[in-house]
């Protein structure tokens, strides 16, 4: 059983993704937050797999609230935003969330991807991740890493980083380099372990702030 906890500061809002996530029967909503401070509070009680986050939010947004139970480690966050929130999605990202979704996306996604975070691994939409590395990260949003940061990685390794920062999942990944999945799996855990990152989003942001790939390209 996946332990949920929602937090957005519209009622509204909650009801939608509990109803949503309550029609699974592998996912618990066990908790409701209507701002960050709240949402911090509950996810040390509670000790959710995942925490659904929203973003602007009266008391602590939805940012600091990220940074907060990360660094905690009471639970994994997954990210609810809108295109006019670009910059605190970017911020949420560094504080340690685990990917991040549109508010629009359909039922069935964020299940899908919520169960994903839960496995442990990140939702990374491509699209949404390529327009927010080209604002922020391709142009002047965050500082540039030294790129020999990336020499303790084979020339396979790179090529799957690569293509992670694209978006792609580890069954895309694996039919484009004519790999299997385990053996993907098996480059993307020691991608992560070689340079200390917590999970793939960490990986797409490296990758992009040490100049391997850039926004567009792909």
């Amino acid at each position: 059983m996946i332990r949920v906890v929602v937090v957005d500061d519209q009622e509204l809002m909650r009801v939608g993704f509990r109803m949503v996530l309550g029609a699974q029967a592998d996912i618990d909503v066990v908790g409701e937050a209507g701002d960050g401070a709240q949402a911090v509070r509950m996810a040390a009680e509670l000790r959710p797999d995942v925490v659904l986050m929203d973003v602007r939010m009266p008391v602590l947004d939805g940012v600091e609230a990220t940074k907060q139970i990360v660094a905690a480690g009471t639970a994994r966050v997954l990210v609810m935003t809108t295109f006019d929130l670009d910059e605190y999605v970017y911020a949420a990202l560094q504080g340690g969330a685990s990917g991040f979704l549109l508010k629009d996306t359909q039922p069935d996604y964020l299940v899908s991807a919520l169960r994903s975070v839960a496995d442990g691994d990140a939702v990374m939409s491509p699209s949404v991740t390529r327009r927010l590395l080209d604002r922020f990260v391709g142009s002047g949003g965050s500082e540039m890493r030294d790129p020999a940061e990336l020499d303790v990685l084979t020339d396979r390794e790179r090529e799957v980083l690569v293509l992670i920062a694209k978006g792609m999942s580890n069954v895309e990944i694996a039919e484009t380099l004519f790999l299997s999945e385990a053996t993907v799996k098996t480059h993307v855990g020691r991608i992560l372990s070689k340079l200390d990152l917590r999970d793939r989003v960490q990986a797409v942001v490296l990758a992009y702030e040490t100049g391997l790939t850039r926004p567009g390209i792909g």
